[in-house]
Formats: structure tokens, C-alpha cells, sequence
């Protein structure tokens, strides 16, 4: 299994930028597809962005595409989500997982990989 740890939420305005990185450990980091997951009070946990193994390929919600861009440094065993132009609707915490697929999938079961989740505020 591999171990994951989400960092660089926090408070911001509507309209400004947040990174949002991920620390993964093991030396097979680079067999795993990564995602990013959000989840707000009361709602379920959805899909916000994925990248495959060796980053070639990424994939977006509708509702993030143009805003948010994923990015992943094998080297270092980390995944980032570089977030964009922040919506109110955007507030959640936002939660890193690991799958060990060539495929990207957007349901959470796919990824048996969690990290602890970070919050991401974002002020009107």
C-alpha cells in the first residue's frame, strides 16, 4: 500500500489561487494513477481531477476544467492540483487517492488509497 499526504489548503477569496500538493511514499509511486476528490458538508465525495502513471494523460470535472490542471513529479512522489480563478462552490476538503489501474476512473471506490484531506476555503 502506499501512504498519502495532502498539504497547502487554506483560506482565500473568490477569484484567487491555491496549490494543493500530495506526498506519497513507497518506491512504486509511479505505478499509480492519482486523483483529487473534494468533499463538502453534506455532500457526497466527487471526482475533481485525475493524472495516469506516467502523467501523459489527465482528466477533469466540468466544473474545474480551465481552472484547475494536475500535475505529477514522479521523481519526488508527489501530485499537485494547481487551483485557479476559486468559486465559493469550491469550499470542501479536498482529498488525494491512489489507484493502482492504467485507466483513470472518477468513482472513489476505484481508488482503495486515501489521504487524510485538506481544507480549501474560499471566501465571496
Amino acid at each position: 500500500q502506499v501512504q498519502l499526504v495532502e498539504s497547502g489548503g487554506g483560506l482565500v477569496q473568490a477569484g484567487g489561487s491555491l496549490r494543493l500538493n500530495c506526498a506519497a511514499s513507497g518506491r512504486t509511486f509511479s505505478t499509480y494513477t492519482m486523483a483529487w476528490f473534494r468533499q463538502a458538508p453534506g455532500k457526497e465525495r466527487e471526482f475533481v481531477a485525475a493524472i495516469t502513471r506516467s502523467g501523459g494523460s489527465t482528466y477533469y470535472a466540468d466544473s474545474v476544467k480551465g481552472r484547475f490542471t494536475i500535475s505529477r513529479d514522479n521523481a519526488k512522489n508527489t501530485v499537485s492540483l494547481q487551483m485557479n480563478s476559486l468559486k465559493p462552490e469550491d469550499t470542501a476538503v479536498y482529498y488525494c487517492a491512489a489507484s493502482s489501474t492504467v485507466a483513470i476512473f472518477v468513482t472513489p471506490g476505484r481508488y482503495p488509497y486515501w489521504g487524510q484531506g485538506t481544507q480549501v476555503t474560499v471566501s465571496s
